[in-house]
């Protein structure tokens, strides 16, 4: 008989199940293992302040495909356990800024996305419950008084225009300890956010104006490959094959062989992988912008030939990202099926997996009916289960199967971490890449990337 205090689990179907029953088991028997070791990682490399990882889970490999260091998204958690969240925030508030009583919330400079305002509302919530006074200071040149939002929820958030005096910012009489930024500045940073006294989480240089995907992931695959030594496993099973293209031109049509002969190097990598672990599946590259978020700017690519023979459609849909920025460099990633479906239409679905500092937080499932396990489904059309976790991702159950649900949560819980400690490990490089500048001295080596 079930719990009846335990919250509804979706039916969720995983079709290729065999290997990752061993990579759950491997997680279940290294579990005390595990948590040490990220209790160490996290003391050299701390958390960034959220992060969401979306995640594909194709039976055979679970490895993220994304992660957001500006997350929205908020409202679909499960609000049973906003009280994880309100915690984590409490923890890291104390390690950030231990006296911080006021935080000034600067959001995307969205004006019609009622989706986005309600997960401002959101995190707003979470941050006011974990005794922290919150004010909305919103960049939108249109903006000189306060405009209250009144949302489908029931909840409302106000926006106010931002003020700088001197080198702190505010709104109206609002000192504010901390600024978080829920904006990542694709365009750029606004000079009214440069040289501040007060801190702000996360970094502007964590922005997509100068972060770039393939860095996060070359710093993913170490950590993969560290971590895949601890629990005994090959690397390739939690980490994507990728490779960067730079100085590509769709409009133009240039850097065409480049981006052709890169997507061969990770089919072929791919093929030599199924061929050991006998898999029956078609290799695919998922071919996306190396900065930008929103779904824009992606393709999914199955033989070097398609990517020289994209019509204008195509090569316009590549061509540009959020604000108009321009797409020059491309980030070639092998594609990693998700064979996870939804409800009665078998919809594919794919885990998102929300952290606020190191504890994760919660998660929901990404699930569309109109696209395919080869797809990206964070496109028109996706909608969010969000009472897909029946716990909160951190305890597995050792009296249950490997695949069961408290299990598999765990080891989403798990691989979602290794990608936020790349991202820490990317805040460490981008504060020592701000020291070297300040003392005008040149920056630390970059590491080597991916190979």
């Amino acid at each position: 008989m079930g719990n009846p205090y335990r919250p509804a689990v979706p039916h969720l179907t995983t079709a290729l199940t065999g290997p990752l029953q061993k990579i759950e088991s491997h997680l279940l028997t290294y579990q005390p293992s595990i948590e040490r070791w990220f209790r160490s990682q996290w003391q050299q490399s701390p958390a960034p302040f959220y992060g969401s990882v979306d995640l594909r889970n194709a039976g055979f490999k679970l490895a993220p495909v994304d992660t957001n260091l500006f997350p929205a998204g908020f409202n679909n958690l499960n609000p049973a356990f906003l009280s994880l969240s309100v915690q984590a925030v409490q923890a890291t508030i104390e390690r950030v800024c231990p006296n911080a009583g006021g935080v000034l919330v600067i959001p995307e400079n969205h004006t019609r996305n009622m989706f986005y305002f309600e997960s401002l509302a959101a995190l707003v919530e979470i941050l006011s419950m974990a005794g922290l006074r919150v004010r909305i200071g919103s960049l939108l040149p249109d903006l000189h008084e306060p405009r209250t939002i009144e949302l489908a929820s029931g909840r409302s958030i106000i926006l106010e225009p931002l003020i700088r005096r001197g080198n702190k910012i505010s709104v109206s009489d609002f000192d504010p300890c901390i600024v978080l930024l829920n904006n990542d500045f694709s365009s750029g940073p606004p000079a009214i956010l440069e040289n501040l006294e007060q801190p702000i989480i996360p970094p502007l240089s964590l922005g997509w104006w100068r972060r770039l995907k393939s860095s996060h992931f070359a710093h993913y695959h170490r950590v993969a490959t560290e971590f895949a030594g601890l629990v005994h496993i090959d690397p390739w099973l939690i980490n994507p094959i990728f490779r960067k293209c730079g100085k590509i031109d769709f409009q133009k049509r240039e850097g065409e062989e480049c981006l052709a002969n890169n997507i061969e190097e990770v089919l072929d990598g791919m093929q030599a992988k199924y061929r050991e672990y006998g898999i029956d599946q078609e290799p695919f590259v998922i071919v996306k912008a190396d900065a930008g978020t929103y779904g824009m700017a992606i393709m999914t690519v199955k033989s070097p030939d398609e990517v020289r023979d994209l019509n204008r459609k195509q090569r316009t849909k590549m061509a540009h990202l959020k604000e108009g920025q321009a797409v020059t460099d491309v980030l070639v990633q092998e594609g990693v099926y998700t064979f996870e479906t939804w409800g009665a239409t078998n919809a594919v679905a794919e885990p998102v997996v929300y952290m606020i500092d190191r504890f994760v937080v919660g998660g929901f499932y990404r699930v569309h009916t109109e696209r395919g396990p080869d797809e990206n489904l964070n496109a028109p059309g996706m909608r969010f289960e969000p009472l897909a976790f029946a716990g909160p991702c951190c305890y597995p159950d050792p009296y249950q199967a490997p695949d069961s649900n408290p299990n598999r949560f765990y080891a989403y819980g798990v691989i979602a971490r290794l990608a936020l400690l790349a991202a820490a490990r990317e805040l460490v490089d981008a504060a020592k890449t701000a020291v070297a500048k300040d003392t005008e001295t040149p920056p630390a080596m970059s590491l080597d990337t991916h190979k």
